[in-house]
């Protein structure tokens, strides 16, 4: 059943907080607007009040003339309080957006569905409704989520860690790694082609940092023949690599022992650490996109 918008009283009797709460079962973002505009109604409330007494004590009312003019104020001031919370660019809206990031219902500042990669296959075949507005980075982890696991199997990485850093290193797919003809080259995780790599290369301007300065240069990266391929040729780096092997079985361990949060800062310091980019701020970055895919994976189930 749908929940109508509610009046302007605020929640001070049981129908309206009994209102509030069935709105929040029904519309979550709803219920999270309104509860913002009535804490910016109370604060405004408290201003008028204290701006009011002041009125009133320089008025030298006294006995019952105070206390009639005290109660007609106050209501006064509860329905301009009431009528002016809620406005464009008010309070309320500071404290909605962070009641979103507090319950997950805005999870950080990822792509609006324009622009990410949203239209992945698997989607087509099977939709699954997004929790939440931002559907071009729900479908981007939908998307390689079941690459990620395979190689989670293959490497002790939990698949939200790496489906981060694919995240990470791509923009959540506004940033691919494509040939000069367009087509993508499927590297997600942003390999380069060294020496020893014998498949197809794309050649693609980047930055990199010398000396803690962002420098363009023009790089050579590994191009595959599809997404699967990709986290397949990362599990192999990753797993087969000296750089990384004390990292991952770090890593492995952590998150086995349900230490997820550890697991999550080990890793993106372990590949800091380990010069997987030249990025001084990287760490921290890919912990942050580990956080928000992690908030975006609890709402798609």
């Amino acid at each position: 059943m749908a929940v109508g918008p509610l009046d302007n009283r605020l929640a001070f009797d049981a129908r309206s907080l009994d209102a509030l709460r069935s709105r929040a079962a029904a519309d979550p973002k709803a219920a999270v607007r309104e509860t913002a505009r009535q804490f910016e109604a109370l604060f405004m409330q408290e201003l008028l009040k204290s701006m009011r007494a002041t009125t009133l004590a320089g008025a030298g009312l006294g006995g019952d003339d105070a206390a009639g003019a005290q109660m007609g104020t106050e209501m006064l001031d509860s329905q301009y309080a009431s009528q002016l919370s809620g406005l464009p660019g008010g309070l309320s809206e500071a404290i909605t957006r962070h009641l979103e990031r507090q319950m997950g219902l805005a999870p950080g500042p990822i792509p609006a569905a324009r622009t990410a990669n949203d239209t992945p296959p698997p989607l087509a075949v099977q939709p699954v409704p997004a929790a939440i507005p931002q559907r071009g980075a729900a479908g981007f982890v939908q998307q390689h989520s079941a690459a990620a696991r395979e190689a989670e199997t293959a490497t002790g990485i939990p698949a939200a860690f790496m489906v981060a850093q694919a995240a990470h290193e791509t923009g959540w797919g506004r940033k691919e790694i494509r040939h000069a003809d367009g087509t993508p080259a499927f590297n997600l995780f942003g390999i380069k082609a060294g020496a020893g790599w014998r498949g197809p290369v794309a050649e693609v301007t980047t930055t990199e940092y010398v000396a803690g300065t962002p420098r363009k240069t023009v790089e050579k990266f590994r191009a595959y023949g599809s997404y699967a391929e990709s986290f397949a040729d990362y599990a192999r780096l990753m797993t087969k690599s000296p750089r990384y092997a004390g990292m991952v079985d770090k890593v492995a361990g952590l998150a086995s022992a349900a230490q997820g949060a550890d697991a999550a800062v080990g890793f993106a310091q372990g590949l800091q650490r380990a010069g997987y980019a030249t990025d001084p701020a990287y760490a921290d970055k890919l912990t942050r996109v580990i956080n928000t895919t992690l908030r975006l994976q609890r709402s798609l189930v």
